[in-house]
């Protein structure tokens, strides 16, 4: 049953005045709950509940405040997300000017506008001419994207026998398209990763071969740039090259790591990724956009509008040389929101350096992170960052007590931290990836670690 309050009853077209006063009171939430970002919990437990009240901005508070709070600048769990405002207030115009972002003929400046951010993303990743994109919801969607295209691109239509490798670091979601895609347990091969959680290449070359003597057909090769567990890189170089000697689709999910191309050193540590195939980004993360912001590349454009290129008679005659730029003759999707804007917004109104700045600030506070937890007695450091993200433990502790660790550190509400199972041992992870994350909030992780193994 609703238990909604009832406000004051708006037409379905309210007046001016009556949309300029609506739109004064949510911004005054808003503006309310940014600058309280910092000095409220990470985390909010118990809420007083207000369905009941005709305050608009109390019902929101109310509703929003349950669970831990992504936007926070202590919040270093999981891969932040940090929701900047001006790629909000994008979305805020595309949602209600609300036009059709699907068809290049529907919207021709704003299919431009996207295809223009997948450009971006392309000189990015290095690719050269002939590539296509389209912004999708997120990694998800793209990593799904790209895995029915490598099918139809290089298997038959009894494509069961086909084989799909990735490490045991790659994120769930490659799994779950393969799955969606057709695919079973069968088809995947989950190849070890090394000591830092990299993918064994030695391992990923001789499982290609025995696979090839069993007479199946190995046709795609997944690396990670920036695993969710550790944030480790994959060696990209040596997968694309072996990709090509056995004739293999070779896809990177970036969505993590790409945007730190963006950067002299992601540069440096992504070296390989222009000779993927398709390449997996996320704008929701590492660009600071909102959820509901991802990005698929494919190096060859015909490739992408071979798997998703179907239109009904209704729809204008296929133009093969502007069809790239119709979302939805790259994408499963059909109705859908234009996207463009709510990356470029910001790119306009910021500039590139100042993303760049505040990736960088990210590679520097990791760092300073680590060299200080690398020297608490009581700490050990699982892996070593090659991005923002690493994982450690209390030294000769059990699963309980690393728990307990990192509850007390969360307990104390000014930074949020998350767990993983690595080599089958639970340990903590932190992640530093938000635009509004600074040395003050990786000052107090360290002080509230301090604070936590003193207790214990």
């Amino acid at each position: 049953m609703q238990n909604w309050p009832h406000f004051d009853q708006l037409s379905l077209e309210p007046s001016p005045e009556e949309w300029r006063a609506l739109v004064e009171q949510i911004a005054l939430f808003l503006n309310d709950e940014l600058e309280a970002l910092g000095s409220e919990p990470v985390v909010h437990d118990d809420v007083e509940e207000a369905t009941g009240s005709r305050d608009l901005a109390a019902y929101l508070k109310s509703t929003f405040e349950p669970g831990f709070n992504p936007a926070h600048p202590g919040f270093m769990a999981y891969i932040p997300g940090g929701g900047l405002v001006t790629s909000a207030l994008a979305d805020w115009i595309i949602k209600t000017m609300n036009r059709y972002g699907t068809a290049h003929f529907a919207a021709p400046s704003l299919a431009d506008l996207e295809h223009q951010v997948v450009d971006m993303f392309a000189e990015w990743v290095g690719y050269g001419p002939g590539y296509a994109g389209v912004l999708t919801t997120g990694g998800s969607l793209a990593n799904f994207t790209a895995l029915v295209t490598a099918r139809r691109a290089m298997l038959p239509e009894d494509f069961l026998g086909g084989v799909i490798y990735c490490s045991d670091q790659t994120h769930h979601s490659v799994m779950k398209a393969a799955n969606l895609a057709g695919f079973s347990s069968r088809n995947m091969r989950m190849i070890a990763s090394n000591s830092n959680f990299q993918l064994d290449i030695e391992a990923l070359r001789d499982q290609i071969v025995q696979d090839l003597d069993s007479e199946m057909t190995p046709f795609l090769v997944v690396g990670s740039a920036g695993t969710t567990n550790t944030g480790s890189i994959d060696p990209l170089p040596e997968m694309a090259a072996l990709a090509q000697t056995h004739n293999l689709w070779f896809h990177v999910d970036a969505a993590y790591g790409g945007a730190f191309l963006l950067t002299q050193r992601g540069r440096e540590r992504l070296a390989g990724i222009a000779e993927a195939d398709s390449v997996t980004l996320d704008p929701h993360k590492g660009l600071f956009l909102p959820y509901g912001t991802g990005g698929i590349l494919v190096r060859n454009k015909d490739r992408l509008l071979e798997a998703h290129e179907m239109r009904g008679d209704y729809m204008p005659d296929l133009d093969r040389e502007r069809a790239h730029l119709d979302p939805f003759s790259l994408s499963v999707e059909l109705s859908r929101e234009h996207r463009g804007l709510k990356v470029a917004l910001p790119f306009m109104l910021h500039g590139k350096d100042a993303f760049q700045d505040a990736l960088d600030e990210k590679l520097d506070l990791t760092n300073w992170l680590y060299e200080t937890l690398s020297g608490i007695d009581q700490i050990e450091i699982v892996n070593a960052p090659e991005l923002s993200t690493f994982a450690f433990k209390q030294k000769g502790a059990d699963e309980g007590q690393n728990r307990a660790l990192m509850d007390r550190i969360n307990g104390k509400g000014r930074v949020y931290l998350s767990a993983t199972i690595l080599n089958g041992e639970f340990v903590i992870r932190v992640s530093i990836l938000s635009h509004r994350t600074h040395m003050r909030d990786v000052e107090h992780l360290v002080s509230d670690l301090r604070m936590a193994l003193e207790e214990m």
